[in-house]
Order: structure tokens, then C-alpha cells, then sequence
């Protein structure tokens, strides 16, 4: 017996050598598994934001309310619009054409129709505000209506327009928003991954000063302007008395109405299509921070809607569901036979919830480890498992010894 102890002695440590890596294997598994899988693209969202009050700036709600309109076209709903007006033109005793607004002399379409949803007017659109919106650090007492309402998955545009300088954006002419205002709103916007992808557009005097500070991946930005060049208006209504809408924001327009949500022109051909010489300045876009080449990226990325696809987990579900719903309209004179078909369609859905419930209990730990769901989980059973093991591989050891 003796002779057969000293056999199985050397094979001690090659035992203890697979139990002390064994912990560090679990872990890395786990954490591998723990590790977010980049977020798909499934929503759009748009901030629109006019910062100028007063007459004489007439065009800048123009301009705001004209991308509105764009987006609205291209199918962005309202819920996912954050309409912020530092002035109600429409109402303003100077014009002539009372609870309207236009961005042509023509006067044939009104931006202020009986479809636009203002969430934020007049002295509820400061800098405070603004930065709030954007971060999410709303009272409580804000409306979901009135909150941007983003995630991982989002790409937001965000369009800027009113008077500014020198790496800043006047509001209200009484307040500044900085470039590194912005640039940390951001930043705070990606730690919390309230976006997938940011499009900042800017229409204001040295616009590309604004967003000159700004350092978060995933951020693209154009501006109607490089530093020391104005950004002009683009014509004057003699009827309203001020000029209508900006160049920038105009030829924006113009590209855009030729399209629909269905287009694929890219953002590429947008960007190539502002002209120095019919604006006047020089529109300067930044793309260090973007990942994806512009040629490859739809307009509608940003401009437009996201098909939602709704995924199931078998055809035969899918149809069984669309089933339920049909047949009793195609036998609506049959009472008895449309409530026999409706039991038997729901027997057969309950086989299929009771056979997913056992398959999702069998391979539970298989979609863990897969899609790294509940990753807090995974991590506390790996570590508790490292432990067990540690303490198992320790005592062997002492008994070695």
C-alpha cells in the first residue's frame, strides 16, 4: 500500500497546477461573457433648437421650424422631436400674416401649421435648459414629452441656429453656450450611452468653433462657417419686412427636398453639396470622431425614420399569432367553430410557451454566456467559483505538503 501512495504522489502537482489555473480560466470565461455587445442602430431621434428672440431674427425660427418640417417628412415622429423656440414669431404683432411663418417669399407654405408640437418657448429655452435636455437631468417635474428620451441605440441630430461667435452660441442675447458647455453635455451623453451616434449641424456666424473642444467617439459635426467667416441670410420678404431663412439652412432644404425617407443618398453628397460661392462662407465639417466613412451613411441615419423590426423566435409562432387574429373575421357567422379554433390556437401557443420554458431553463447559462445577459450575475458566480475552487486547490496542496 505504501509503494501504491508513492505511485500516485507525482501526480499531486499536476492536479494542483490544473486547479490553481482553473479559477483564472472561469474568470475569463465569465468576463468575456460579461462584455456589452455593441448596440445596433433602432431609433432616431432629433433636437432642434432656435436660441434668437426679437424681430429682426425672424429667420432663425425659420430655419428652425424648415428642419422641422424636413424631419417630420422623412419620419421622425413628434414624440422623438425636441422642439425648443426662443420666440413665438407667429404671434408676434409685427407680422403681417398672424399665427404663420415661411422660409420663401412666396408665402406658399406655412411652417406654423396645426401639426408643430413646441416643447420648450421663449424664456423656458435657456442654456440651463438646453444642457438639461441633453444630459437627461431633468425635475422631476418635467414631462416625458419634454425629456430626450435616447439610448445606446439612438443617433441624434442636434440643430443649432441664432447669432454666435468665437466658440460660443448666444441665447436669448442675454446668456452663451461655450464650446466646452457642449463638449462636456457630450461627454456626459456618451458615459450614460444616451447615443449611438451624434450629428451636431450649426447655422450661426463661426459655427465650426463650437463644436472645436468636443473629444467623444461617435460624434460627427458640421458647421455653416470656419472662425473669422459670418454665416448670411439668404433673402429679405419686402411683405414681412426681414429676411427669411439663412444660406446654409436654405441649401440644406433644397437638398433635402428631393429626397424621401425611402432615399439613399449619403451624407457625403450633402456635405458636397454646400457651395462656398452660394454661401457666402466656408461650411467646415468635423469627422475625426466618427468612425464610419461618410459616403456609406444614408441621410436618413439622421434626417429620417428606423423601420423597427419586431424579432420572433419561429415562423410558426408568428403565423399562429396572425391566425388567431383572422379567423374569426372569415367566419363570423360560425360562432361555434371560431371558438373552437380560438381554443385550439391557444393549447397549441401554451405547448409552445411550456417547450421555450424547459428549452430556457436546459440552456439558460448557454444564452448567458452567449449574449451576456445579466453580466452582474455571471460575475459574482464566477468569482464565488473561483473561491470554491482556490480553497479546494489550497487544502490540496497542504496535504501535499
Amino acid at each position: 500500500m505504501a509503494f501504491a501512495r508513492r505511485e500516485h504522489a507525482p501526480s499531486r502537482p499536476a492536479v494542483l497546477f490544473l486547479l490553481s489555473i482553473l479559477p483564472l480560466l472561469v474568470l475569463f470565461t465569465f468576463s468575456s461573457a460579461a462584455a456589452p455587445s455593441a448596440a445596433l442602430h433602432n431609433n432616431n431621434w432629433a433636437v432642434l433648437v432656435c436660441t434668437s428672440r426679437f424681430w429682426f431674427n425672424y429667420r432663425h425660427m425659420a430655419n428652425t421650424l424648415s428642419l422641422y418640417r424636413t424631419v417630420k417628412r422623412l419620419g421622425i415622429p413628434d414624440e422623438r422631436i425636441i422642439l425648443m423656440l426662443a420666440d413665438d414669431m407667429a404671434c408676434n404683432p409685427r407680422n403681417n400674416y398672424p399665427a404663420q411663418v415661411f422660409n420663401n417669399e412666396n408665402h406658399q407654405l406655412n411652417l406654423y401649421g396645426d401639426n408643430v408640437e413646441v416643447d420648450y418657448r421663449g424664456y423656458e429655452v435657456t442654456v440651463e435648459i438646453f444642457l438639461r435636455v441633453l444630459t437627461g437631468r431633468h425635475e422631476s417635474s418635467v414631462p416625458r414629452s419634454k425629456r430626450l428620451l435616447s439610448d445606446e441605440g439612438s443617433h441624434i441630430l442636434l440643430y443649432m441656429t441664432g447669432h454666435g461667435g468665437d466658440e460660443f452660441l448666444k441665447f436669448q442675447d442675454n446668456e452663451e453656450l461655450q464650446s466646452h458647455d457642449l463638449a462636456d453635455a457630450v461627454k456626459q451623453m456618451k458615459e450614460k450611452h444616451r447615443f449611438k451616434e451624434l450629428l451636431i449641424m450649426v447655422d450661426t456666424c463661426q459655427a465650426a468653433t463650437l463644436f472645436s473642444q468636443l473629444q467623444s467617439p461617435g460624434v460627427l459635426a458640421i458647421g455653416s462657417s470656419k472662425k473669422g467667416e459670418n454665416s448670411y441670410s439668404h433673402h429679405l420678404d419686402s411683405d414681412i419686412g426681414v429676411s427669411v431663412v439663412d444660406r446654409f439652412t436654405f441649401h440644406t432644404l433644397a437638398f433635402f427636398e428631393k429626397l424621401n425617407m425611402y432615399s439613399n443618398a449619403s451624407l457625403n453628397s450633402l456635405f458636397n453639396s454646400y457651395d462656398p460661392s452660394m454661401l457666402l462662407s466656408t461650411a467646415y465639417y468635423r469627422m475625426d470622431l466618427y468612425e464610419r466613412a461618410l459616403n456609406e451613411v444614408p441621410v436618413t441615419n439622421f434626417f429620417g425614420s428606423v423601420m423597427k423590426t419586431i424579432h420572433t423566435d419561429s415562423a410558426y409562432t408568428g403565423f399562429l399569432a396572425a391566425r388567431e387574429v383572422e379567423t374569426p373575421l372569415s367566419m363570423r357567422n360560425n360562432i361555434l367553430d371560431g371558438a373552437m379554433l380560438q381554443n385550439e390556437a391557444s393549447a397549441r401557443r401554451s405547448n409552445i410557451e411550456k417547450m421555450k420554458e424547459a428549452q430556457l431553463r436546459s440552456d439558460g447559462w448557454t444564452e448567458v454566456l452567449l449574449e451576456g445577459k445579466n453580466s452582474d450575475t455571471v460575475v459574482m458566480y464566477g468569482l464565488g467559483t473561483m473561491g470554491v475552487l482556490l480553497a479546494i486547490s489550497t487544502r490540496l496542496s497542504m496535504k501535499a505538503l
